[in-house]
């Protein structure tokens, strides 16, 4: 893989380290590449985080996949039957391997958490301490999130600016 690519597989988990959700470390990382700002890039992506605002669904790394394959090849026309398919044949592609590299595309699952489905998450952002860091994976779920559309991108042989 292209070392621009691994800096920005890096910065998603920096980005994490310094307190931003999963899908936001991840979007900001590539979000230049299409155009948009970091600040508008860690706004857009804020609402995913815990698993889509904390209610522990489809984890916030995997979301951030799905928003940078949209920014990569999303259908602008609403009609497009056939650009829709493509980005939607990216989308399955890139989630299948994240599934399989990480056992789940649910926040919950992936944090082991039991009983989830029926228990209401609270709206309260964890705070982000040492322990919070020993017992949550949420790094390496960016990380692996950030290197499946990294080589996705350099299978595409993208050039990077």
């Amino acid at each position: 893989m292209k070392p621009e690519l691994e800096l920005r597989v890096q910065r998603a988990v920096d980005n994490f380290m310094a307190g931003y959700g999963c899908c936001q470390s991840v979007v900001a990382a590539f979000a230049d590449l299409y155009g948009m700002d970091e600040n508008m890039a860690l706004r857009v992506a804020a609402g995913f985080g815990g698993g889509v605002g904390r209610l522990r669904m489809m984890c916030g790394a995997v979301s951030g996949i799905v928003m940078l394959v949209g920014l990569d090849c999303g259908a602008t026309v609403g009609s497009d039957r056939e650009g829709k398919s493509q980005c939607y044949k990216v989308v399955q592609e890139l989630l299948a391997q994240s599934r399989e590299q990480n056992g789940s595309l649910i926040c919950a699952e992936i944090l082991g958490l039991k009983g989830h489905e029926k228990a209401q998450s609270s709206y309260v952002a964890s705070a982000r301490t040492a322990e919070y860091y020993k017992v949550r994976p949420c790094a390496a779920k960016v990380e692996s999130a950030a290197r499946i559309f990294a080589e996705y991108l350099d299978r595409k042989n993208c050039v990077l600016s």
